[in-house]
């Protein structure tokens, strides 16, 4: 049976090259801290979380394997199943489009998979071949929230500042182009919170947790993660509504732009109604037309519609048309 593991490293703040199949495997059943990362694409995922960890409950082994997932966590004994969302960085992806990790976690091990790569999670392997691994599972999963947390945040500043563009475009020269952006942006906002949200309440349920591995230092970082994601729940709900009143301003500018047009037209057309009446009985063809044998007939007519479109000008005027 084909291996799933992607990598592997034994937790213990030294070690930095990755472990071999065979280690891992023997890591996943011994006592010492290590982390087995797994492709839950591989369809002998199941089989091999089945084979190598039977300490995990089936339901655990569904979920880290699952198709579709959302944030939370959930308390098994003494330890806990995460499912975590990050930015979707990978190219020709939407950042919106977020990647999930998912995690089983107790005092010696923490196993992850997932199906498609994720930054936050190499960096984290990054820190540990570089020396700067944790050395235990609490830090391990501080770090990595962490990790989340920092790029979310890079990404809810683009989109803030995508929001301020279009606020500014809208107030100094609104163009009907600029609905479908403000459109698009506010679904990115709307998908991006639908992910953050719950996140915020998986780590308020781990901080609510009796595991015994989590230590106070652990729990104050996860608090602070709790803190930022709160913030960007709060930004996130904040930028929904501008965007919508971005999108209303739009709308009414539009409108008015559209009336002013309109209003315009049916001034010319007030002036040159009655000029095309006159034109048009001067221009039938019949006999006993009124000066058609006058060489003057011609400029004193258009004499007349100069003194008329006057006349319908004042009176126009008089009325406050415009």
């Amino acid at each position: 049976m084909a291996s799933p593991i992607q990598f592997a490293y034994a937790l213990d703040g030294h070690s930095t090259d990755a472990l071999a199949d065979d280690a891992a495997i023997a890591l996943c059943a011994s006592e010492n801290l290590g982390w087995v990362h797994l492709d839950a694409n591989a369809p002998e995922v199941r089989p091999w979380l089945e084979t190598n960890a039977p300490y995990l409950d089936p339901h655990a082994i569904s979920a880290l394997i699952a198709d579709e997932t959302r944030p939370r966590a959930t308390m098994i004994g003494d330890g806990a199943l995460v499912i975590l969302r990050g930015v979707n960085l990978n190219e020709g992806a939407d950042p919106e489009d977020m990647v999930s990790i998912r995690m089983w976690l107790d005092r010696s091990r923490v196993i992850s998979a997932g199906r498609r790569r994720m930054r936050s999670v190499e960096d984290v392997a990054e820190q540990i071949a570089e020396g700067r691994g944790a050395e235990a599972v609490g830090v391990f999963l501080c770090q990595l929230i962490e990790r989340l947390t920092v790029r979310n945040e890079v990404f809810l500043q683009a989109l803030d500042e995508t929001s301020d563009e279009l606020e500014a475009n809208v107030t100094a020269d609104p163009e009907g182009q600029l609905r479908g952006r403000i459109l698009d942006t506010r679904m990115k906002v709307i998908s991006f919170r639908r992910f953050i949200a719950p996140q915020r309440e998986a780590i308020t349920d781990l901080l609510m947790s009796e595991l015994g591995w989590l230590t106070e230092m652990d729990r104050r970082r996860l608090s602070e993660a709790k803190d930022r994601l709160t913030r960007m729940v709060e930004e996130l709900d904040a930028m929904r509504e501008r965007l919508q009143v971005v999108r209303e301003e739009l709308a009414s500018a539009m409108t008015e732009r559209m009336n002013k047009n309109i209003y315009v037209l049916s001034i010319v057309s007030a002036i040159f109604l009655p000029l095309g009446f006159l034109t048009g009985v001067f221009g039938v063809n019949l006999g006993g037309m009124p000066g058609a044998s006058s060489t003057l007939a011609f400029w004193v007519f258009i004499g007349s519609l100069v003194a008329i479109a006057l006349c319908v000008i004042f009176i126009l005027r008089k009325l406050r048309w415009f």
